[in-house]
């Protein structure tokens, strides 16, 4: 199966299968394969078969296709090993992916052509490093050996990485031509390749089919013994024409992952190289590697069976959180149908709408607590577009405005005209911004209350007081736009103002989610801006956003919407 490699840009290292007679999107598209380079378009190119070669076309993105470093504007064959640019990202295309369901190792079946076992070791022998006296060198070279594989041992948190690794060990100290890692899910089934490794890349199909005896494999992990086969192109079994003669296999060393009791799997390791065969010294360093594996992959069990353990008790508390703002929320709607129901009863349309009033603002409650739990509960494919803070601002204070008006608190929006575009989800921070307007308008006093939305422009390199630049509150080097959320009601005290972001705490009791300012927080800090919660001057609470507002840095302008010029004032909702 083909591959497409990245091998420049954010997403370096990440590869993608390429199925037969199947057309591929490339961009930021949620149908493409997914990069996140932002100076990439959303459909940037397509590659497509074609009589049994491929080809790639652009598709009129904004940043071009460049093939080999030649910008293409038509239909362009591809070749293995072309280089592939598409904005900041550079790809490779072509090469053999190990992919563990393929037939690239072959396991011989006992009764078929196979290998003799010379020599045997067994791994669970804490002594196994000692059994021939060596050079002080030598002793040295395999202490730096388990060193290095307890290190990588430590360090991995995931199985494919920690085998890769491994794997990538064995190759520097024994220097084979091939080699795999199988690894078995359970002890009722066979063990399948996970990670497999060449020395130089085969050729074609049939050079990479790595053939391994099932005597050998079978002995290491049910006899728990390391195994050395040499010589194996001497063996009169070995006839021309054969798959060992074929492949030239002179030695090969196969040891198991054990930990205690525990086989997890073998690793296998080959050589053709004339007049070299492994050695009993290496079959010995080979076990000691598979025993530090063994214990590496028990750890990962247990981490594995810890975070099962945690993420069971989150899931617990989350749904009694939810079942809680749930049952309230029930209870409102409940008792608004029970006074529409007493209105429509009695033919009193006075008292239905006094209910119809408590069941929509229940409606609304749910509506927003469900909007809330999907936003929190997934990660967010952010659509940049250039936009203008200030009519998304102002559509937000309209959509409030029912809610100013019955608790007849004014919210003034003051944004300046002047303010350019800047590169955001308008969606996500539309939503963003309902929540923490929403939620100042309800934490301020009825009649008394005042909440008042500020936005201001940060350029590059703007001075501070003192005359030197302002530090960048996002991280960035860039413009900056800050907005500034400012009430006038009880504040937050200062050891809540980090808790108040934390999922289901809330300080409007059974009539908050607790969702809220978390589905805020991670929208804010997903546009790689901040908030944070402040005291304002006078009494109150001010929460502070910072935004990145330098679209060169974020976004591919070749997928932004229109700026809207569009100029308003400040103004109040009653």
């Amino acid at each position: 199966m083909l591959l497409l490699t990245i091998v420049q840009g954010p997403d370096k290292g990440k590869a993608f299968n390429i199925p037969p007679n199947e057309p591929q999107l490339i961009g930021r598209s949620s149908e493409a394969l997914r990069i996140t380079d932002y100076t990439v378009s959303r459909r940037h190119a397509e590659l497509t078969p074609d009589g049994g070669h491929w080809f790639i076309r652009d598709l009129k993105s904004h940043n071009g296709t460049y093939v080999n470093g030649i910008r293409i504007s038509a239909r362009t064959r591809l070749k293995i090993g072309d280089e592939v640019r598409a904005g900041s990202t550079v790809f490779a295309f072509g090469g053999v992916q190990s992919n563990p369901e393929t037939d690239i190792v072959e396991i011989l079946a006992p009764d078929a052509i196979d290998a003799e076992i010379e020599r045997t070791l067994a791994s669970n022998d804490d002594s196994v490093l000692m059994a021939v006296p060596e050079p002080r060198m030598a002793a040295n070279e395999h202490l730096r050996l388990l060193m290095k594989a307890s290190e990588i041992a430590t360090d991995s948190i995931d199985q494919q990485e920690l085998l890769a690794a491994i794997l990538e060990l064995v190759f520097d100290q024994f220097e084979p031509e091939r080699g795999v890692i199988l690894i078995a899910p359970d002890k009722y089934h066979s063990p399948r390749p996970t990670v497999v490794k060449y020395m130089t890349p085969p050729k074609d199909a049939e050079a990479a089919k790595i053939q391994l005896s099932q005597t050998i494999l079978q002995h290491a992990m049910i006899k728990r013994e390391a195994v050395l086969s040499s010589n194996a192109m001497a063996d009169p079994r070995f006839k021309s024409g054969d798959s060992i003669q074929r492949l030239g296999i002179r030695s090969a060393m196969c040891c198991p992952i054990l930990f205690r009791d525990r086989v997890f799997g073998a690793i296998y390791i080959d050589s053709s190289i004339v007049n070299y065969t492994f050695t009993a010294d290496q079959l010995a360093l080979l076990s000691a590697v598979g025993q530090q594996t063994g214990l590496a992959m028990a750890n990962l069990e247990l981490v594995g069976e810890q975070l099962h353990t945690e993420r069971l008790a989150v899931i617990g508390e989350t749904v009694a959180s939810l079942s809680h703002s749930i049952k309230n929320i029930l209870q409102g709607i409940r008792g608004g149908a029970d006074v529409v129901e007493m209105g429509l009863k009695k033919d009193d349309l006075k008292i239905a709408k006094g209910g119809w009033g408590i069941l929509k603002r229940n409606i609304d409650r749910i509506m927003s607590l469900t909007l809330n739990m999907l936003a929190f509960s997934r990660q967010q494919n952010i659509e940049i577009e250039l936009t203008k803070l200030g009519p998304l601002l102002e559509e937000c204070s309209e959509l409030l405005e029912g809610l100013c008006r019955t608790r007849q608190v004014p919210l003034i929006v003051d944004v300046d005209s002047d303010i350019p575009p800047i590169p955001i989800d308008p969606n996500l921070i539309h939503q963003a911004m309902m929540n923490l307007m929403a939620n100042a308008v309800e934490a301020v006093e009825p009649k008394t209350g005042v909440v008042t939305v500020r936005v201001d422009y940060h350029p590059k390199g703007a001075p501070g007081p003192d005359g030197k630049p302002k530090p960048k509150m996002s991280g960035t080097s860039g413009a900056e736009v800050e907005i500034s959320i400012i009430d006038n009601g009880p504040g937050i005290p200062k050891d809540r103002r980090e808790w108040v972001f934390e999922p289901f705490n809330s300080t409007k009791g059974m009539r908050g989610t607790g969702l809220g300012l978390a589905v805020t927080k991670r929208i804010i800090e997903d546009h790689q801006g901040s908030i944070a919660a402040h005291e304002t001057a006078g009494g109150g609470a001010t929460l502070r956003v910072i935004i990145p507002a330098d679209p060169a840095q974020l976004i591919d302008p070749s997928a932004t919407a229109a700026a809207k010029n569009i100029t308003h004032t400040p103004r109040f909702s009653r």
